[in-house]
């Protein structure tokens, strides 16, 4: 393909250096002169191991370049990759002046094509940043609609400095959110030497990716600081610790435990936070991280809570009571929380969970039911359609296969609050809401 990069940067040079070296011709593209004049001499103008080789070999044979007229690049190429920097302000949003005078200049030299262009945005912003930026911007500057004119794509780097190289041939994934679907082929086929998973989606879900990729890894390493603190505070080897834990790839370092829904519970997670934090507390030692937990987890019991009041309806079905489908463990339920909050205000409520049902019989949980909670196991009835029959706002507090049919069976004036997403898209029937979708 005839490809530019503007921006010549970290993410730039380094997707210009591995692309001119898998046979594309690239133009790259940046104001300052030393870059310009680095990589037309075959040096990278960034430190990082590999790619200064394939730049020089790439410039020796003619397939990469680098110039200051952005006409000229657009004009000779079919698409246009934008890596300029998004650096943070004194308040903490986005500088995207680079990303504005970059596509003024795109979208000007588009005005000036007859053929299709495709523009990538590979910079890191805000979910509705090309929606409110980037788009109208190219607009404006073209003359041009998008889908006629030109295309857009939101394409995520998943680089490290000094594996950026490796990272780039080895991404552990690829995201494209595509304007439109021609758009989106020429990026699928530019990475069809790649193996990775590759997932094609909307604009916005890819700017938010990235986002939650580095929200996660400075989560991860605030929280490895925090135990080994807490370790070093007990004499335990917080190395060792850690090793043992990241060998756990069931729980620790999976997907479990990754999907949006409730506040958790149980007999453990409450438990042993409380008791971790405590004991920090008493070392004296601060852990912010931590000790955010179960006020984090408060507030979004509090989120719930609000979405079931505000529909205004007076009679409430829940359906699940335990904090996990499948067993009859009420043990810090946030479900059972959320009933005795609902039974406090004057809600007048059906509660279905199959098992609860059973353990009030012979469970082991029996004796809680029946003597601590006897005002909610009188609440209880047998079947599904009881709840259905009765609630104006139902409440899915567990993903009980039973549940699955929820959608089929409510009428359209009945409100659904889903507190675990029993489906993978909102139902069409009736007043549907999900926790944190």
């Amino acid at each position: 393909m005839n490809i530019s990069v503007f921006g010549l940067g970290y993410v730039g040079a380094v997707s210009a250096g591995i692309l001119a070296s898998e046979g594309h011709r690239v133009i790259g593209v940046d104001p300052n002169q030393t870059k310009l004049d680095l990589i037309n001499a075959g040096k990278s103008p960034i430190i990082e191991p590999q790619i200064g080789d394939l730049i020089s070999s790439s410039v020796a044979e003619r397939r990469l370049r680098a110039t200051d007229d952005a006409f000229s690049a657009v004009n000779e190429t079919d698409i246009s990759f934008v890596c300029v920097g998004t650096p943070s302000q004194h308040n903490g949003n986005l500088d995207l002046s680079f990303v504005s005078r970059v596509c003024e200049e795109i979208g000007a030299a588009i005005g000036r094509k007859d053929s299709f262009h495709v523009v990538v945005i590979r910079s890191t912003m805000l979910p509705g940043t090309m929606e409110e930026v980037v788009i109208p911007t190219l607009t404006a500057a073209s003359g041009k609609t998008l889908g006629t004119g030109f295309g857009v794509c939101m394409n995520p780097e998943f680089l490290r400095e000094g594996s950026a190289v490796n990272d780039y041939r080895n991404p552990p994934k690829i995201v494209i959110g595509e304007s439109d679907r021609e758009s989106g082929d020429r990026l699928v086929e530019l990475y069809e030497m790649l193996e990775a998973p590759l997932f094609r989606t909307d604009i916005a879900t890819a700017e938010m990716v990235k986002y939650a990729d580095n929200a996660w890894h400075a989560l991860k390493v605030t929280f490895a600081n925090e135990i080994g603190s807490f370790c070093k505070s007990t004499q335990i080897d917080s190395h060792q610790v850690m090793n043992i834990f990241c060998h756990d790839t069931k729980l620790n370092l999976s997907p479990y435990y990754m999907r949006p829904g409730f506040s958790f519970g149980g007999s453990c997670l409450p438990k042993d936070v409380r008791a971790l934090t405590y004991r920090a507390k008493r070392n004296d030692l601060d852990l912010p991280l931590l000790n955010s937990i179960m006020p984090s987890n408060e507030a979004h019991f509090i989120r719930g809570v609000e979405m079931v009041t505000r529909s205004g309806n007076s009679k409430v079905g829940i359906l699940g009571l335990s904090f996990k489908a499948g067993t009859d463990d009420l043990r810090e339920s946030p479900i059972l929380t959320l009933v005795e909050y609902l039974i406090g205000k004057g809600y007048d409520l059906r509660i279905y969970d199959k098992n609860v049902n059973l353990a009030k019989l012979v469970g082991a949980n029996r004796d809680y039911i029946l003597n601590r909670i006897p005002h909610i196991s009188k609440l209880m009835v047998e079947s599904l359609q009881e709840v259905l029959g009765h609630a104006e706002t139902v409440v899915v507090g567990n993903d009980s296969e039973e549940f699955q049919e929820l959608f089929s069976r409510t009428n359209g004036n009945q409100v659904i609050v889903d507190l675990v997403r029993i489906a993978s898209q909102k139902s069409k029937e009736g007043h549907y809401e999900g926790i944190c979708w």
